[in-house]
């Protein structure tokens, strides 16, 4: 047993899905940038992307159930040949199904992909953005020089396309800590950045999202280079909050891989904890009415997102 399963146990508490809402589909690894705190160490060299025949396969499992939510993530999940294509065969899917981009903005601005944005804009995909500060210092430090500038002209493009303003073309920003330490307060930050980036940019957006890094991937790597992996992790245990269990996006989430396989979230994508029933399991082989009530796989990376008000892709729990 984990230490946090044991945490878990300690509070007479379990861990099991709920009515599954949202099918986040990771789209493969390749991404523009390399940043410090990716938990899934992305970047310009890799190969994994999705096939658009498992984009198929996908598409019709998702034809048969009742969830409403398609949230896409990477990587750069915009790099894969087949990400507009994905978008427009769940869009005509019936009832209407509601899509979400994970970006990274700068991606907005390459060349190859200066169409995209009117492209979101136009098939009402929610964006929910990467923009770990308001000030170029820590963004270029956490990202790579020059993505603060790419970021904020990307952010521009997208206000001038409706994006923040208009009810249909959501638009909110993720904050993640430079550092090993937990986020700030969310209603604050957002506050924050709200003020900075309408008074230094002229830009606006909905909601800010509060994420903690997860002790996996890039930064862990980074927590060992400073040797403060166990100094992290003790951070993280230490302020575990047992009210953020049952807002956990694992309970309402089924996340997949690049190839088709189920999680029960992106994390434990990345640590290749797969669904398993004598053989692993994938979207397609899954019935959508045996989800609910499974338990979840656990491990100690799990107090990253029950720690303080609690983390997940929508932001603080609680």
């Amino acid at each position: 047993m984990n230490r946090f399963a044991q945490t878990l146990t300690e509070y007479s508490m379990s861990l099991r899905r709920g009515r599954p809402e949202i099918l986040q589909v990771n789209l493969g690894k390749l991404c523009n940038l390399t940043c410090m705190h990716c938990h899934v160490n992305a970047g310009p060299k890799r190969k994994e992307i999705m096939t658009r025949e498992t984009i198929d396969r996908i598409i019709d499992w998702l034809a048969n159930t009742e969830i409403t939510v398609v949230d896409l993530t990477g990587g750069a999940p915009e790099m894969i040949p087949d990400f507009c294509y994905f978008i427009e065969s769940v869009k005509t899917l019936e009832p209407s199904r509601h899509v979400i981009d994970r970006c990274n903005l700068t991606i907005l601005l390459e060349p190859g992909y200066v169409d995209l944005a009117g492209f979101l804009a136009r098939n009402k995909v929610e964006i929910i953005a990467s923009m770990p500060c308001y000030s170029p210092e820590n963004v270029n430090a956490q990202r790579g020089e020059g993505v603060f500038e790419g970021s904020i002209a990307a952010l521009k493009m997208l206000n001038s396309l409706g994006y923040g303003t208009q009810p249909e073309l959501p638009l909110h920003l993720i904050y993640n800590p430079v550092g090993a330490f937990l986020p700030p307060s969310q209603a604050e930050l957002e506050s924050d950045y709200k003020r900075e980036l309408a008074k230094h940019f002229d830009i606006v957006f909905n909601k800010l999202y509060t994420i903690t890094n997860l002790p996996i991937g890039r930064f862990v790597a980074y927590l060992q280079h400073n040797n403060k992996v166990a100094e992290y992790m003790e951070l993280l245990i230490s302020a575990f909050n047992p009210a953020t269990i049952n807002g956990l996006m694992c309970r309402n989430t089924v996340s997949v891989g690049w190839r088709g396989e189920v999680y029960d979230c992106d994390f434990n994508q990345q640590l290749g904890m797969q669904w398993s029933n004598g053989k692993p399991i994938f979207l397609w082989d899954l019935e959508p009415g045996k989800i609910e009530n499974r338990e979840i796989m656990t491990g100690n990376h799990c107090f990253g997102c029950t720690a303080g008000a609690g983390s997940s892709c929508g932001g603080a729990i609680v």
